[in-house]
């Protein structure tokens, strides 16, 4: 919502990409505070929101559905953007809203972060169909451990690779609907494959190869060497957006997917899924639950990639992190003024967050613990 930070955009070097009739923005922004972000600016700027929204869904020849990007440490990121989500989830019910959101590492000089996430989350769980949550956390561990150390780069550009990776992970996430494959996935289907149960929606996310290949291969090397090589990446703890590993002993997965782009065939993707199974661990439920796509354009400079998307139980170790810092400031019930003196927030928000998370956490443990039955 601050002005200096959007006006950027209206002058930088992608100015043609936006609508200035689209971008809604307010000084000083939501100050580091959920509730003025949701409570205060919410309300305040819902009809112009609601306007800008249906321009936009005008101009569409078939909605296939809205992806909203913010992050959750702030203000107007979690609260204003948890906003608009509920405003889609009432004007557009039957439209899918899939949202790709950052959570902060907790170190930041943002005192009321756990509040904002958990706050924000809350909303995720009930109105979101997919979320693909990404932690600075393992963004700064990609980049510091796997980018420099497989590269030359001598600059050091952490804000601008890490937000890199969470552009090339969109980017593949929504290949299918935009370029021809020979088993294309619509962002839709997603959703369908992917989710069996209610609230249970967020997906680990990775893709690989995480830098630009070599143009030359050394000889000894084959094609499909690396394209396998590239799966067992993707699937690795190291290149997962969030701090879980799905392949590890206390992960069960409930779903996956497995997109390729490139040079693929179909024999390829039935080798990974059959590694994948042999990997993994399911329930007796979940063990077909893989859906595979084929798009037959690679990213610029590429030969092929591949991005992996995971549901796993081993999400609940996110909403446990986010509900230990949470409850680090609650117990001593600090900055929560910050948040009961703006109208409209109720301060059984907190209450009813931290049992929303807790109920999702309960959820993953049962799935978990679930014996197939005799």
């Amino acid at each position: 919502m601050e002005d200096s930070v959007v006006s950027k955009f209206k002058t930088g070097p992608f100015r043609s990409l936006f609508d200035e009739k689209c971008i809604v923005s307010n000084y000083p922004g939501s100050g580091n505070n959920w509730a003025e972000g949701y409570c205060y600016h919410g309300p305040l700027y819902r009809e112009r929101l609601l306007n800008v929204i249906q321009k936009a869904v005008d101009k569409c020849d078939s909605l296939q559905g809205f992806i909203l990007l913010f992050s959750m440490g702030g203000g107007t990121g979690s609260g204003l953007g948890t906003y608009i989500l509920t405003l889609l989830a009432d004007y557009f019910p039957h439209v899918e809203r899939f949202v790709s959101c950052v959570y902060p590492t907790g170190t930041e000089d943002v005192i009321t972060c756990p509040y904002n996430m958990a706050l924000a989350t809350r909303h995720l769980i009930e109105s979101a169909t997919c979320v693909f949550p990404i932690e600075n956390r393992a963004l700064f561990d990609i980049v510091t451990q796997t980018l420099y150390r497989q590269s030359s780069i001598v600059e050091f550009r952490p804000f601008f690779d890490m937000n890199n990776l969470v552009t090339n992970m969109l980017l593949h996430l929504t290949s299918g609907s935009r370029f021809s494959g020979s088993m294309n996935v619509d962002i839709n289907e997603i959703n369908t494959n992917m989710v069996p149960f209610p609230n249970l929606h967020f997906l680990s996310s990775s893709f690989s190869p995480l830098t630009r290949p070599a143009s030359k291969l050394p000889p000894q090397i084959t094609s499909q060497q690396v394209k396998y090589e590239m799966f067992r990446n993707s699937c690795s703890r190291s290149n997962q957006l969030i701090k879980i590993d799905p392949l590890g002993a206390n992960s069960v997965l409930l779903g996956s997917t497995l997109i390729g782009r490139g040079d693929f065939s179909l024999s390829d993707m039935r080798n990974y899924v059959d590694h994948l199974q042999t990997k993994g661990r399911f329930t007796h439920w979940s063990r077909k639950a893989v859906k595979v796509g084929l798009c037959d354009v690679p990213p610029i400079s590429q030969t092929s990639a591949i991005l992996t998307l995971f549901n796993t139980t081993a999400m609940r170790t996110l909403f446990s992190y986010i509900l230990h810092l949470y409850n680090k400031l609650y117990q001593k019930k600090a900055h929560v003024h910050h948040y009961t003196k703006i109208a409209g927030f109720d301060v059984g928000f907190f209450s009813e967050c931290e049992d929303s998370l807790l109920n999702n956490i309960g959820l993953y443990t049962d799935m978990e613990n679930a014996r197939q039955p005799n």
